[in-house]
């Protein structure tokens, strides 16, 4: 079973932004998921947690997703 990468608070990570607006903490040494680019970091986890919480004002998506699983 892999460690998880969050348990480490010394563990490299990123700040993470998509076009709607949200964020994500990820891990340094992964690559970066489709869709998503890097806004802070590579920093120990407490820091990028610091930046997230002086940044991120808003959790709600920028606009509605256009996206939808009902579409037929």
């Amino acid at each position: 079973m892999q460690p998880n990468p969050f348990d480490d608070p010394q563990q490299d990570c990123l700040v993470l932004i998509n076009d709607r607006q949200q964020y994500s903490l990820w891990p340094a040494f992964r690559a970066l998921p489709a869709g998503w680019r890097c806004l802070f970091g590579p920093q120990p986890q407490a820091e990028c947690l610091s930046w997230l919480n002086a940044n991120w004002r808003d959790i709600r998506p920028a606009h509605p997703s256009t996206h939808r699983s009902d579409h037929v």
